[in-house]
């Protein structure tokens, strides 16, 4: 029995690079090979047990190519998102719940490093000077770190976990999200090239919503994704471009931004225009895209309620566009056609709680149309909120995209 596995871990993982020449381009299945020879040798000396053994030879190999102590997690199925606040307290979330795990890195210098390995690999750079980072991991998971002296414990880093399988409009409904009628409905409204925005807050599911509804998006059409960190898995399109934005390097030059991706791919004549989210002056390009013939726009952004979203894309304009309010308003109406509002309730479930038509803007004023909203009736035994959404009275007022299609204009 290992009184600490941890240090047995890091003593054999000495041993290996000692064997090693780490400086070439040493295959994984080399390195695997040393570290079951050395276990194998090592195990002579003190007993290990059959599981020990795996665990020692996994936790060096992790350790070397992998996340170190996080690899188990990331490999974890059940776990949706991973917090480190600094080398000691790492948590989880899992079912909606987060847990705290018995795990650490031991020191800053080996959570720095398993960063360093993190960023490197989709060339980005994290250090004092440029102390915040957006990157993903191998697999698309979206990752988010900050060093100290910002990060006042120790580096902070949050993992949100990317899923194996992507998220499909049958899942939704299996979830309580939308009911099928409101399937249908997306469908065509993606399919009659209607400019959808999805709203949410944090941990809503604005991401996934949107990788789902996205895959409505016919086949044959040329789509130009953008984002920060690569997380959108649209299937089938063959004519596909996907466009992820770059931080300046460590002299101040070559950042790429969200802007300039979206300029950029209005001359890469697109049928659809997918912006993972807008966060800042970059909604002003998105809103004439949509008002100039790329109809059919999809993007998501963070608010708690659909009149938020309005108010946050006014502020998002205003802040680095000198465009009078009202004009931003009138290309706000113009240009989205849907808003599509989501939450996360107290049982931690996530749903779609509000679809509305943008009509119009009026005397100073948005004109919106609810078409369907969530209607809540109590709750289970096990707590979990039921209900569903529910078609309002309202009929839907602009049904000319439908026509145009060629797709049935009931809603």
């Amino acid at each position: 029995m290992i009184a600490d596995m941890q240090e047995y871990i890091r003593q054999i993982r000495e041993m290996v690079s000692n064997q090693l020449d780490l400086t070439r381009n040493v295959e994984d299945d080399e390195i695997r090979e040393v570290i079951a020879a050395l276990v194998l040798e090592e195990s002579k000396k003190q007993y290990l047990s059959l599981t020990e053994k795996r665990q020692v030879m996994e936790g060096v190999f992790n350790s070397m190519r992998g996340l170190d102590v996080l690899q188990p997690l990331v490999d974890d199925p059940s776990v949706t998102e991973i917090m480190i606040n600094g080398p000691h307290h790492i948590f989880v979330e899992q079912a909606g719940r987060l847990y705290r795990k018995n795990v650490s890195f031991g020191t800053n210098e080996k959570l720095e490093n398993v960063i360093l390995n993190i960023v490197s690999k989709v060339n980005r750079t994290v250090n004092e000077a440029n102390p915040i980072v957006d990157a993903r991991l191998m697999d698309g998971s979206r990752v988010n770190v900050v060093l100290p002296p910002i990060a006042l414990d120790g580096p902070t880093v949050t993992i949100r976990k990317f899923p194996e399988d992507p998220m499909t409009v049958e899942k939704l409904i299996g979830y309580g999200s939308i009911t099928p009628e409101v399937a249908e409905l997306l469908e065509r409204m993606v399919k009659a090239k209607y400019n959808i925005f999805i709203s949410g807050g944090t941990g809503s599911g604005k991401t996934t919503f949107l990788n789902a509804i996205s895959n409505f998006i016919p086949k044959d059409e040329r789509v130009i994704t953008i984002e920060d960190s690569a997380e959108l898995q649209i299937k089938g399109v063959q004519n596909l471009v996907r466009l992820e934005t770059r931080n300046a390097n460590m002299e101040g030059k070559g950042e790429v931004t969200i802007r300039d991706l979206i300029r950029s791919s209005l001359r890469m004549r697109p049928e659809r225009i997918v912006v993972g989210e807008v966060r800042g002056a970059e909604a002003l390009d998105m809103l004439q895209a949509m008002n100039t013939g790329h109809d059919g726009s999809l993007s998501t952004g963070h608010a708690n309620s659909t009149k938020d979203m309005l108010s946050r894309l006014e502020t998002m304009v205003v802040s680095g566009n000198n465009i009078p309010i009202e004009a931003i308003r009138q290309q706000i109406a113009s240009a989205i056609d849907i808003i599509i509002q989501l939450a996360r309730l107290r049982d931690k479930s996530r749903r779609t709680i509000e679809i509305t038509e943008m009509v119009g803007y009026e005397n100073g004023v948005f004109q919106m149309n609810p078409l369907y909203r969530f209607v809540e009736r109590g709750e289970d035994k096990n707590k979990r909120v039921l209900g569903e959404l529910t078609r309002t009275n309202h009929a839907m007022v602009h049904t000319e995209k439908f026509r145009n299609a060629g797709l049935p204009d009931q809603v």
